[in-house]
């Protein structure tokens, strides 16, 4: 059974897509541990209470400085004791210590389809409003592996969406969570979960 920390920062829709998914069978040997939030009110820890699911908020405002959160991060996610850890709309920078720890262990959504729209300072309705300002016609979402770099780990799954006249960044954010990322996320964990993939050579290979 792979044991799933889920870290977030907002509402929660892919938390509750995972959980969702856990319990019509989308996903199968996999149970979410634990939930971390670095933001204390937010939605996706009533999510979380409402499912049974253990959580917790570590927030940077908390501590001194980006070390002293980072080492709190780290030391509660080693309490979890998680097979893999899953960024669902977590909005903080991944330590480097956390990311070489659990190499090939953490996977993220990306709102886009990478390498368009990722990097610093690409994340939630900015993706969005990227997408509409270039006048992009399709866009997406990306389910990756973490490493040290910004949304350039190895790509597990990507679905495209279309963009339509009119669209806003709120519209098209929710047409690409309902379409692609509620749909490739709990698939590329219920893949890891059942020994379908791994990565070789920094790439993603299905066996």
């Amino acid at each position: 059974m792979l044991k799933l920390l889920v870290c977030v920062s907002g509402g929660g829709t892919n938390l509750q897509a995972i959980i969702d998914s856990i319990a019509d069978g989308r996903i199968t040997n996999a149970k979410i541990v634990g939930v971390i939030s670095n933001n204390p009110g937010v939605k996706s820890l009533e999510r979380a209470e409402n499912a049974g699911i253990p959580a917790c908020v570590i927030s940077p405002k908390d501590y001194k400085d980006r070390d002293a959160f980072n080492r709190a991060f780290l030391e509660k996610v080693k309490d979890t004791d998680p097979d893999l850890v899953v960024l669902a709309g977590f909005l903080v920078r991944i330590p480097e210590e956390f990311v070489k720890e659990y190499s090939n262990r953490i996977v993220n959504i990306h709102p886009s389809l990478i390498p368009s729209f990722c990097g610093v300072g690409y994340y939630g309705l900015r993706v969005h409003e990227k997408a509409l300002e270039r006048g992009v016609k399709i866009t997406g979402a990306t389910v990756h592996f973490v490493n040290e770099g910004m949304d350039e780990g190895p790509i597990i799954a990507q679905k495209a969406v279309e963009v339509r006249g009119g669209d806003t960044p709120e519209v098209l954010q929710r047409r690409v969570m309902e379409q692609a990322e509620w749909v490739i996320l709990p698939k590329a964990i219920d893949d890891i979960a059942n020994g379908r993939i791994r990565v070789t050579d920094g790439k993603v290979v299905r066996v």
